[in-house]
């Protein structure tokens, strides 16, 4: 059984840094797609940032409202993927969840929330 548990999570001011953490059970990070996704108040979810499987190249992604600021990085032997962000901004608010793609179906983390005040 697949399972995805992310944390981190928390309220921050605007200019602080979170880091958010995916740890992965049943499935391997290292050799399957990554992804972070983030849905704000009345908002539809969004992808933030993605990491590609070693054998693809670990290549990443990152939405443009993030770019520069978020940084997505694999720990293969804790079989865990984080989300470091800085210069956090109120528009960030939202609950973040992680993702990975097996050949067969995608999953999904239960999320995290995340509040940057002003």
């Amino acid at each position: 059984q697949v399972q995805l548990v992310e944390s981190g999570g928390g309220l921050e001011q605007a200019g602080g840094s979170l880091r958010l953490s995916c740890a992965a059970s049943g499935i391997i990070f290292s050799i399957n797609p990554a992804n972070w996704y983030r849905q704000g108040p009345g908002k539809q979810r969004e992808l933030v940032a993605s990491i590609a499987s070693m054998p693809s190249g670990s290549s990443r992604n990152y939405a443009d409202s993030v770019k520069g600021r978020f940084t997505i990085s694999r720990d293969n032997a804790k079989n865990t993927v984080y989300l470091q962000m800085n210069s956090l901004k109120p528009e960030d608010t939202g609950v973040y969840y992680c993702n990975v793609s097996s050949p067969f179906t995608t999953y999904w983390g239960q999320g995290t929330q995340v509040n940057v005040s002003s």
